[in-house]
Parts: structure tokens; C-alpha cells; sequence
């Protein structure tokens, strides 16, 4: 009778080990055995809080809205608006002008509802203002009254650097700033 007891007890002991898969398979998994993905494995991990979310949201937009502007126009020095080129004074900065306030208008936009965006909404505002102003001189129509070209160089000059200056107040986004 002891002996049948003792053989039980083995043979409950190895099928509650081969149940609980207590073998040798954590050093080297089966290929039939899927893996499960690290996320959900590792459930410690914070989920990305909404504001990060709105953040990242808002800067790759505008990205996709700066890119290709930038690469037509270009940004600071390499800008027809920088007021080194020949160019500030040009149909061609007019048409950057231009671009620059549309992407502007469109930042301000994706942050209208939402916080922490001091930079970005700064920076656009003051585009938007300097792209009126740049019109409303006549600056792309080659002024030449002396006080008008002059009066244009403030304004050429953000818009020449538009592009950059909405891209970093994305990114100080990101930092809530």
C-alpha cells in the first residue's frame, strides 16, 4: 500500500510538472510556440498621455506641410526672402510669404483647443503679422522708395526664417513649451 501511495504521488508530481511546463523550453522556445510581443508582456510601461499624442499629431502635420514648402523655397540664408538675397524683393519671396502664412494659419489651427503650444503660437502669430506686413508694404513688387524697402527688411527676414521657427516651436511642443 506504501508503495502504490509513493507511485501516485510520482505520477501526480510529473503530470502537475509537464502541466505547468516546467521544463527547459524558457532557454530555448519552439518554434511552434509563438512569442508574445514585448508590449504585451511588459505591462509597466505607461501608455503616451494625450497631450504627448496631440503633440506628436501636431508636429508631424505641420512637417508634412513645411517640408515641401521648405524645399522650394527654402529657409534663412537660402531663402529669395533673406534679406541678403536678391531676391527679397521678388514675385519668388512673395510666393514664400505666402506659403509661410498658409502653413502659419495651419499651425495655429491644429493647436486652436489645446495647451501648451506658447512657442509655436507665438512664432505663427508673428509670421502672420510679418506676411501682412510684407503685402501691405508691397514689398514681391520691387518697391522703389528707399523708407519702403527698408521697411520691408523686418518682415522678409521672419518669413525667410518662417519655416525653421514653426518646425522648433513644433518640437518645443513636444516639451509642453
Amino acid at each position: 500500500m506504501k508503495r502504490q501511495l509513493m507511485w501516485m504521488a510520482r505520477s501526480g508530481t510529473a503530470a502537475l510538472v509537464m502541466l505547468a511546463g516546467c521544463s527547459n523550453s524558457h532557454a530555448q522556445p519552439s518554434p511552434d510556440r509563438a512569442v508574445a510581443p514585448a508590449a504585451s508582456v511588459n505591462q509597466t510601461q505607461a501608455p503616451q498621455s494625450s497631450k504627448a499624442a496631440i503633440a506628436i499629431h501636431v508636429k508631424t502635420a505641420l512637417e508634412n506641410r513645411l517640408n515641401p514648402h521648405e524645399a522650394r523655397f527654402g529657409t534663412g540664408t537660402g531663402s529669395p526672402c533673406s534679406t541678403s538675397s536678391a531676391r527679397m524683393l521678388t514675385a519668388e519671396c512673395g510666393s514664400a510669404a505666402e506659403a509661410t502664412g498658409v502653413d502659419a494659419s495651419f499651425a495655429l489651427e491644429q493647436i486652436e483647443h489645446h495647451d501648451g503650444f506658447a512657442t509655436l503660437r507665438s512664432v505663427a502669430k508673428k509670421l502672420q503679422t510679418a506676411v501682412a506686413r510684407y503685402r501691405q508694404l508691397g514689398c514681391a513688387n520691387n518697391p522703389t522708395e528707399a523708407s519702403t524697402r527698408h521697411a520691408c527688411l523686418e518682415p522678409a527676414a521672419l518669413i525667410a526664417q518662417g519655416f525653421q521657427d514653426l518646425r522648433d516651436g513644433a518640437n518645443l511642443g513636444l516639451g509642453g513649451r
